[in-house]
């Protein structure tokens, strides 16, 4: 049943310009909107979570998940290049191996999207918290963070979320061009870092370099476990294949953007996080049997109490800077943060409004999600439901544990848009391509691979989190998609 109702990739491309976004984005917005899904709450935020997993061996957790990113972005550089539509993974699935397993895929796309926008809520709210408190502003306790993590109501990821939502409503355009701005604030932020940390890097630093081993599976530590947390900092790249559909010359702007996002970041992430561990030391918090804490947990919080270990820091290279004494530059890259990490938010939250919209669109999801604003030309509806859902989540869960369940999905995600690169090869072979995998029967096996491995290292939670969602969307897709979906009824929106 899952892999019926195959839609014809002709039939995809037709159904989209009958109601189809307006073409406004070039190159350079899709780098810049990569690059600013890609650097944000990664390495603001999770280079204190992955040093508590990994210590100094987070280093190689980010070559790991750089290779792994690096596979499954050459799949995806080759479908967004043949079906320039909104949807991304959803729809790449369901013109290769049906409307089932499309459905699945767009069900756990809120896991990657949805969440990840929440997970950086919740990062943004750590550096402006921090930034409030050095300045003698700070709110009370318990408005700074959710319950696991000792308060009760984070109101500034609340309240940043829903801003985000107003600007995504108001329209693409002006938020494509907010976002270039953030990206070269953030850019500057994190090359002023390397500057100063850098040439405080201590051989010491980096010993133990292992101290947690590389990890076991679904133990959600070691270098592994690490790699699997931190892989959220990569993935924003796919977003980019979700404003196909909004593209200037899809065919040659989706491959760019896509693999010019990926490597500058990349770079970034490696030199920032040696700074970071050689500066000041990463060693992770051990309970009383020698075994790291699990971060985003009640018993990590409590270990971090009154610690200045950056494996504790909410605001990791702002408190690198203030331990080096560099108390000014430190503020000003938490304001820096503060700043640009919202054009991450944009990112994640306009990603999963496509997906929704292309879901709508396909009779899957109630037709009315997927209306157009008649002054701003947006899809207002699923807009504001999903930027509400973005900022409760941000207000009540902590990043670290948010990260994981974005992750879980989202290597979901790149596995089934590897299996319909392959699967295309041979059932289409003669389809145009703009952009061709190089080494297609190498780099797809090895795309599924490395997510599968990644995936079975993330926290046993989150497993069960991932697993208990995808059941729930099954229910939901017999009891409503299955039904009333377009392909299945012979319809189609006009």
């Amino acid at each position: 049943m899952l892999f019926k109702r195959v839609k014809p990739l002709d039939q995809i491309l037709a159904t989209a310009e009958k109601k189809a976004l307006t073409r406004q984005l070039g190159a350079f917005q899709l780098t810049m909107l990569g690059i600013g899904a890609i650097i944000g709450t990664g390495i603001f935020v999770l280079t204190a979570e992955a040093g508590q997993k990994a210590g100094p061996g987070m280093m190689i957790s980010f070559v790991i998940a750089a290779i792994v990113c690096a596979l499954a972005a050459l799949a995806y550089a080759e479908l967004a290049s043949m079906i320039p539509v909104a949807g991304s993974a959803y729809t790449y699935t369901y013109g290769v191996l049906g409307e089932g397993m499309a459905w699945v895929v767009g069900w756990a796309l809120v896991l990657e999207y949805t969440i990840a926008a929440s997970t950086v809520c919740v990062g943004w709210a750590g550096y402006v918290n921090g930034l409030l408190a050095h300045a003698g502003y700070g709110l009370p306790e318990f408005l700074r963070t959710g319950p696991m993590d000792g308060g009760t109501f984070n109101l500034l990821a609340f309240l940043i979320g829903i801003a985000i939502t107003l600007l995504l409503i108001m329209g693409t355009s002006k938020s494509a061009k907010v976002n270039t701005f953030l990206v070269i604030i953030k850019v500057l932020a994190l090359t002023a870092f390397i500057f100063v940390a850098l040439p405080a890097v201590k051989d010491a630093n980096f010993k133990p370099f292992i101290p947690n081993g590389w990890g076991s599976p679904m133990g959600g530590i070691g270098v592994l476990g690490a790699a699997a947390s931190i892989f959220f900092a990569y993935v924003g790249f796919d977003a980019i294949s979700t404003a196909a559909e909004e593209t200037k010359n899809p065919n040659r702007n989706i491959p760019i953007g896509l693999i010019a996002s990926l490597g500058v970041c990349t770079i970034y992430y490696l030199l920032v996080s040696y700074s970071a561990i050689g500066s000041i030391g990463a060693e992770p918090l051990v309970g009383p049997d020698g075994v790291a804490f699990q971060p985003g947990t009640p018993e990590m919080a409590a270990a971090c109490k009154g610690s200045e270990a950056l494996v504790c820091s909410r605001e990791a290279l702002a408190h690198v800077l203030r331990v080096l004494n560099h108390n000014q530059l430190g503020n000003l890259v938490g304001l820096a943060a503060g700043i640009a990490l919202p054009s991450v938010i944009l990112t994640m939250t306009y990603g999963q409004t496509r997906i929704f919209f292309t879901m709508a669109r396909d009779g899957l999801l109630p037709s009315g999600l997927a209306k157009i604003h008649p002054r701003f030309h947006t899809p207002h509806v699923i807009t504001l439901v999903t930027g509400i859902f973005v900022s409760i989540f941000g207000a009540l869960y902590p990043v670290g544990q948010l990260a994981d369940i974005t992750n879980s999905g989202t290597l979901f995600a790149f596995i089934m848009v590897a299996i319909g690169v392959m699967v295309l090869r041979v059932t289409q072979p003669d389809r145009k391509r703009p952009f061709r995998t190089p080494l297609v029967w190498i780099v797809c096996p090895l795309a599924v691979l490395g997510c599968l491995l990644l995936f079975v290292n993330l926290p046993l939670k989150t497993m069960e989190v991932f697993f208990g969602w995808g059941v729930v969307g099954l229910v939901v897709y017999y009891l409503y998609g299955h039904r009333k979906s377009h392909l299945a009824n012979g319809t189609e929106p006009t």
